[in-house]
């Protein structure tokens, strides 16, 4: 379906108060929704407790887990349709509804649907979050704002599970979810005031079949593969229809991707061998990962007899490594730009670790089994951002963004299936165990009281079942790491070209979202152009410019041309910072050279200012063409205008002299 947005483009500029309020409300609000796809696991032996449904209970972290990953696609582009604020405002009021709702539940039932809606309002505010950076944030600056964002996905995903057990243990699992309302509601009080919406001209296509039958295809396979057991003795019937749902809704997909303007997931992409690849991948990683956060907290509370918060912490070294070797890794192949030995050895270490984890025993200390996911979490981090980056510099500039999204797409597919069909195999291999060699343990299947209640032989009997029935699942994830690590081997590495058209550009964050081949070449451009040396840059400029001027000081320059030839000075000494740290006289110099006047208490160009400045404004589009050029600009007159945008941009904050220069001005 198509719509068309005929409001004229409009960015104005959001002060620097107002954005950091905005950024404050963003940050808040995704962080919990964030929090909220890692913070359950901790928390499930006790929800469970209470409201029941042992066999089941990895389908409260399955539900919001798919629901998100359906709806995520669809929110960026929703945005553009009917403005970032609004999105956000029903986003936000959909997920503090889904939180009541699941503080509220009685029973599994209730509690798997709400949080269901809840990953409905998480969804968006995942997506839009990131989105409203570009509305409010002028280019130059982004790059730090979605830096901050990444760390924000990463401190979730630590914190998640500490935070879970912690609160648990000191007041209700049903806090888990009210406490996002205090927090929504104040996120949503400060969008409402600061954030102005940016209308735009827009001719938008929005998938909404596509979206609604991989939800239905996704859903039916979550089902048979979590319920398949089940099912095949007790409504075979039932098994039919959803594996016949399943089909028919992913042969309607494929058969809607070819018919729409601008598809979901365009089928051409599976063209791509690499592409092929990473996805494939990617889905293994996401496996493994979920997986192995929600199962392994039950194996501390349960076996070893920790408590909540304790669980959490011995989850963490699997986060602390993915941190460091994404980090690492990234640095290494910005020196040597070659990446594709990071997805085999991540891979290699993935199956090691996931083998060790398919050996533990009762005997085996928490320390023990930490180690363990510390070496699955070196291993995740080596490939989860790598395989990003593989696919974005072998497709084409046209599928940059879809490419981006659908790579990161099937990772969170595989995290919906892995918490769905390892939750399925460790549920019927326990109930295998305990049927078979200790049918007095029954009770102990649907009653989690009849668990706690346990004591002597009976306990122990039943902690060498429960973690006999943890191996199948290692095994299995093991199985899935190795075939990735074979697959590693089989992507193609293209040299890492240097022009932006080839230039890979990782994704801070570890989601899938919808994304134009231009947003994706600009936020190229912007992280490239974050990592200058602004004082050089205005140095250099100075010079090709024959201008006499300090850094400091053109930019002064290029600020008062970027407003239009007139500015407050007092103004303009809060940019340049505290008094101690700025050139005793910026006006003087440029209004001595005959470029700048005084104004009463303002300060503005003269002609030979603005054309100065003029010149440094070509002189900074030609540079950033520069970065484009293997790339016909002729093609896509859109990516100029972003080009000069950029360059009117280049004044957004003042260079920071070195303490040698700063000393050469004072004097």
């Amino acid at each position: 379906m198509q719509h068309t947005n005929s409001e004229t483009p409009l960015r104005p500029e959001t002060s620097a108060r107002g954005r950091m309020a905005i950024f404050f409300a963003l940050s808040l609000v995704l962080l919990l929704a964030s929090l909220d796809q890692t913070i359950v696991a901790t928390a499930l032996p006790t929800i469970v407790r209470d409201i029941g449904g042992l066999t089941h209970l990895t389908w409260i972290v399955t539900a919001y887990l798919l629901s998100t990953t359906v709806v995520v696609p669809l929110y960026g582009k929703l945005g553009d349709l009917f403005g970032r604020r609004l999105v956000l405002q029903v986003a936000v009021i959909i997920f503090l509804v889904g939180s009541a709702l699941c503080g509220i539940a009685q029973n599994l039932p209730e509690m798997i649907a709400f949080r269901f809606l809840q990953g409905l309002g998480g969804g968006g505010l995942i997506v839009t979050s990131v989105a409203v950076v570009g509305d409010v944030v002028p280019p130059r600056e982004r790059g730090k704002y979605q830096g901050f964002f990444g760390g924000i996905f990463g401190l979730s995903t630590v914190l998640g599970p500490l935070l879970g057990g912690f609160i648990v243990d000191q007041f209700s699992w049903r806090w888990i979810f009210l406490i996002n309302l205090p927090f929504g509601l104040l996120a949503l009080f400060v969008i409402n005031r600061t954030f102005r919406p940016h209308p735009r001209k827009a001719n938008i296509s929005i998938d909404y079949a596509g979206a609604v039958l991989l939800g239905m295809a996704l859903t039916a396979l979550v089902i048979l593969t979590s319920l398949g057991q089940t099912l095949v003795k007790e409504a075979p019937v039932s098994m039919f229809a959803f594996a016949l749902l399943g089909v028919v809704s992913l042969a309607s997909f494929i058969y809607i991707e070819t018919q729409v303007p601008d598809p979901l997931m365009p089928l051409s992409l599976f063209k791509n061998r690499t592409f092929v690849i990473a996805v494939s991948i990617g889905f293994i990683v996401g496996l493994a990962l979920f997986g192995s956060i929600t199962l392994l907290p039950l194996y501390f509370q349960i076996v070893k007899g920790l408590d909540p918060t304790s669980a959490g912490w011995h989850l963490t070294p699997m986060m602390v490594g993915v941190f460091l070797t994404s980090i690492t890794s990234g640095q290494i192949i910005s020196r040597i730009g070659r990446y594709k030995i990071f997805p085999i050895i991540g891979t290699g270490l993935m199956t090691s670790a996931l083998f060790l984890l398919s050996r533990i025993t009762v005997e085996t200390t928490p320390f023990t089994a930490s180690v363990y996911m510390l070496i699955l979490g070196f291993g995740l981090g080596m490939v989860m951002q790598i395989l990003v980056m593989a696919v974005q510099n072998t497709v084409d500039f046209e599928q940059l963004g879809v490419a981006t999204s659908g790579t990161t797409l099937f990772r969170s597919i595989g995290g919906v299936v892995g918490v769905a069909m390892f939750g399925a195999i460790f549920a019927y291999t326990l109930q295998y165990h305990v049927m078979a060699t200790a049918p007095e343990l029954a009770a102990t299947l649907t009653n989690p009281d009849a668990v706690i209640a346990l004591s002597g032989d009976l306990k122990a009997t039943y902690d060498k079942l429960f973690v006999a029935s943890l191996h199948p699942v290692f095994h299995t994830a093991s199985l899935l790491a190795f075939l990735a690590f074979m697959l590693s081997f089989a992507i193609e590495e293209v040299p890492l070209r240097s022009s932006i058209t080839s230039k890979p550009a990782t994704d801070p964050l570890l989601i899938p979202r919808d994304a134009t081949s231009l947003a994706e070449l600009e936020r190229i451009v912007e992280r490239i152009t974050a990592r200058e040396n602004r004082w050089r840059v205005y140095q250099s400029a100075a010079a090709r410019l024959d201008v006499d001027l300090q850094p400091d000081e053109l930019w002064l320059l290029a600020r008062l041309g970027e407003r239009g030839g007139k500015a407050e000075k007092d103004v303009l000494r809060g940019l340049l910072g505290p008094k101690d740290g700025r050139p005793p006289r910026p006006f003087s110099r440029i209004e001595a050279a005959g470029m700048a006047r005084a104004a009463g208490d303002a300060i503005e160009l003269t002609e030979k200012g603005q054309s100065v400045y003029d010149r440094l404004l070509r002189q900074r589009e030609d540079d950033l063409r520069h970065m484009l050029r293997d790339w016909d600009r002729n093609e896509h007159p859109e990516v100029r205008a972003m080009l000069k945008e950029m360059a009117n941009s280049f004044a957004s904050s003042p260079p920071v002299p070195p303490a040698s220069a700063i000393s050469s001005i004072a004097h």
